[in-house]
């Protein structure tokens, strides 16, 4: 999925975020990787929740994980997870992690995972590679759910019961062309049946990390199967889409009667346009733009 990473080069931050949120609203997601698609063995616990991400130890410096998740038994911890999304290499982070693992087995006093989600397969190669922090004996190695190890996920009921799961396919998957389908209608089938809030979240997290022509064919797809009637989150979404095309429309009918006028367009006031969103600030420009001398007349 490099292709995927590079599309969103300039918005990194947005998509770890959204990464990380998915471990946030459901806690239980790490440990059904951990146990599911990776195969590692976890103790048996009755609860998950999020714990304090920071992870400062007596020394000055400061280390925050992304999200750290508690796994309980009777009030007990049994297991520490380290979540970690991670989007390119970088050298601190194999640096920083076993100081996140040491200083979380200190407080819990049980057994620490580490787990980092890449979206990129090199990245997720990078990130496996064993940490040997001391000889003999103290070596991390990080637990990584990269698209090599999330499974593609094309059943309509297995994406309903695990929907982080088949987020999680549709952006490791959905550039495969023999399979993109029958992946993007079970996300699809999942998103159908949740509230409103996280069907955009999880939608937003896809579309964000598809490369641009994977991302038109979920869109189109979401446009033309029954699921754009089935929710109230399809309603909505698409609702929210005819108003961005309608608003792009307007944006480059703007620019055009500009372009035909020879108005010249400075970059950052094309940026501007094409920004805008609302119609009825659009269909201003609009009417400025047939009769307005040069470009400052739009906003006067």
């Amino acid at each position: 999925m490099s292709e995927a990473v590079h599309r969103v080069g300039a918005m990194p931050s947005h998509l770890h975020e959204m990464l990380v949120e998915m471990f946030r609203e459901r806690p239980l997601l790490a440990a059904e990787l951990l146990s599911g698609p990776l195969g590692i063995a976890i103790p048996a616990f009755r609860s998950a929740q999020v714990s304090p991400g920071d992870l400062t130890n007596v020394t000055p410096t400061e280390y925050r994980a992304d999200l750290v998740i508690t796994l309980t038994d009777c009030d007990a911890p049994v297991l520490g997870v380290v979540v970690e999304a991670q989007l390119r290499t970088d050298a601190r982070k194999r640096r920083t992690w076993p100081a996140y693992v040491a200083t979380l087995f200190a407080r819990l006093d049980c057994p620490v995972a580490l787990l980092v989600v890449c979206p990129d397969a090199a990245v997720a190669s990078w990130c496996a590679a064993p940490i040997v922090v001391s000889a003999p004996g103290f070596v991390l190695t990080p637990m990584v759910m990269g698209p090599r190890q999330i499974p593609v996920v094309t059943d309509a009921a297995l994406a309903q019961r695990h929907p982080e799961v088949a987020v999680l396919s549709a952006m490791a998957h959905g550039t495969v062309e023999s399979q993109q389908k029958q992946v993007f209608e079970a996300l699809l089938a999942a998103l159908n049946i949740m509230d409103h809030e996280h069907a955009s979240l999880y939608a937003d997290v896809v579309l964000t990390a598809l490369p641009a022509a994977a991302r038109d064919y979920l869109e189109a797809l979401m446009a033309t199967t029954r699921y754009e009637y089935q929710s109230d989150f399809a309603r909505r979404y698409f609702q929210q889409g005819e108003a961005r095309g309608e608003a792009r429309g307007e944006a480059r009918a703007v620019l055009t009667v500009l372009g035909a006028r020879g108005i010249e367009v400075p970059d950052e006031v094309r940026e501007r346009i094409e920004g805008c969103t609302d119609s009825d600030q659009l269909e201003v420009w609009l009417r400025r733009a047939i009769t307005a001398t040069d470009v400052r007349g739009l906003f006067e």
